[in-house]
């Protein structure tokens, strides 16, 4: 069994109208509702306590508080399916316990939120596959903005039926794979979501599965660190040809490199500094000055906006976004020459020299970290470069700055004619002590792929953990 997470629309911002003369009493289908109020005290050291209430309206908790003004007399309510009782633990239990794919089903059942992909595999030969969870579906709307709380029109209306999740047993294509992609078609009667990852993942393991018929644990294992880059592949040859004429040397020195790559997001190489570099670029020249940096923090679907976009304009269709930034080529331009200046002063002017990993690099900070000197304590010494992206199977998302903040921390391939035997990487560690020598003694390893082999049909160490109340 596997699980990733399922993108879908689980919750929604409600506007509160709120009583001028009660502030626990809100409007609802023209009648005031008396709101659950919880006491919620705050210790802190040396301050006292801090007498702290939490509002929670018909629909969820008061949580406006924490954001700007949302409007004289309004409040915004969250409504989230985790805010509601539920049986994760039940269900694992009986996950652990299931016999087949049957008795596995039932038990995804008791499964509410967060809503995951989850993947199944069994001896008898057996796969399958659910999006599982409570997934709303409303009235009105889709959740993408916050809807009138004081009416009924907007509000949830049920919740997907259990038999009608997305789900597959035993495919065709005798494989499943999912990557945070979009898993059902637009023909599919509900509305799950519109914030899914980029396809490329999900794209490159398609790829790779059906191009090979006999699949062994060590090309699993390669597979889960592939880096090759289908981002890169589609959209740079498109890119090279608008830009067939560059007329600077530096840019003209890039696009060379650009053209002579295969699309591999190595560490040691400089072309997928160029193209994630450029792309990051690309979408700060589409929108600065159209989009407030703060709101860009909240435009999750960007990156896919920015991807659609591009292919419209290939075939030369450009949106107005573009076409307000002088055209497709002059973004181009403006962009890769932003790039190269980046990663000039980055890493100097002699692109020989330039390497994604010098750039792009694996931290695992610990977040108690920030506060120094515990950063001596909690942090390893030095940065670890690695390849991959954030497009890429070896998933390696980063920051503006280059840090990888988002990856498959743990990573495991197992044979189920053998299941006694199975493969593991753990970043950065098994431990979570700091002063374990195991806290991140596999933070390496994890970044170069070297899997750890574990069997359950013999003791190798004579390590033991004792668990005492």
């Amino acid at each position: 069994m596997g699980s990733n997470q399922c993108r879908t629309r689980c919750s929604g911002l409600n506007i509160e109208k709120r009583n001028p003369d009660n502030k626990y009493e809100f409007l609802f289908n023209e009648k005031w509702e008396k709101a659950e109020v919880i006491e919620e005290p705050i210790k802190v050291k040396g301050k006292g306590i801090i007498n702290y209430e939490v509002t929670v309206t018909r629909h969820g908790p008061v949580v406006s508080e924490f954001a700007a003004d949302s409007g004289e007399g309004t409040v915004l309510s969250l409504q989230w399916t985790a805010l509601e009782p539920s049986k994760e633990l039940e269900a694992i239990l009986k996950m652990n316990k299931a016999a087949d794919w049957d008795q596995f089903e039932q038990a995804l059942e008791l499964f509410h939120t967060p809503a995951q992909n989850f993947v199944f595999a069994s001896p008898d030969g057996t796969i399958a596959y659910k999006a599982n969870g409570k997934i709303p579906f409303r009235k009105k709307g889709n959740g993408l903005l916050p809807v009138p709380g004081w009416t009924d029109e907007y509000g949830w209306k049920d919740y997907i039926p259990y038999e009608e999740l997305p789900r597959i047993v035993n495919p065709k294509d005798a494989f499943i794979s999912t990557a945070n992609n979009k898993v059902i078609g637009d023909n599919y009667p509900y509305h799950i979501s519109h914030d899914w990852a980029q396809p490329y993942r999900q794209m490159r393991i398609q790829e790779f599965l059906k191009t090979n018929e006999k699949l062994t644990p060590d090309d699993m294992m390669s597979l889960q660190m592939d880096q090759k880059n289908l981002q890169a592949q589609e959209f740079n040859p498109i890119f090279l040809s608008v830009l067939d004429k560059p007329t600077a040397v530096q840019e003209k020195e890039a696009i060379d490199l650009l053209k002579n790559w295969n699309f591999i997001d190595h560490k040691d190489e400089a072309a997928p500094l160029i193209f994630n570099l450029w792309m990051k670029n690309l979408y700060d020249v589409l929108f600065e000055g159209q989009i407030p940096s703060e709101m860009r923090k909240l435009f999750k679907g960007q990156k896919q906006a920015v991807d659609e976009m591009m292919r419209r304009a290939a075939e030369g269709t450009e949106s107005e976004w573009i076409a307000e930034k002088g055209g497709l080529e002059e973004v181009l331009h403006k962009s890769l020459f932003l790039s190269v200046k980046e990663a000039e002063a980055l890493q100097g002017k002699n692109m020989s020299n330039w390497k994604w990993g010098d750039y792009h690099q694996l931290a695992f900070s610990h977040p108690l970290s920030s506060v120094e000197p515990l950063n001596y304590l909690f942090n390893r010494k030095g940065r670890i470069p690695v390849g991959g992206s954030s497009v890429t199977v070896q998933a390696a998302a980063n920051k503006d700055d280059g840090t990888v903040n988002h990856g498959g921390s743990w990573r495991f391939v197992i044979d189920t004619s053998n299941m006694h035997t199975a493969f593991h990487l753990v970043g950065p560690g098994q431990s979570g002590h700091p002063l374990s020598r195991w806290y991140h003694d596999q933070l390496n390893d994890w970044a170069e792929g070297n899997y750890h082999q574990t069997r359950l049909d013999e003791q190798s160490s004579k390590n033991q953990l004792v668990l005492k109340p």
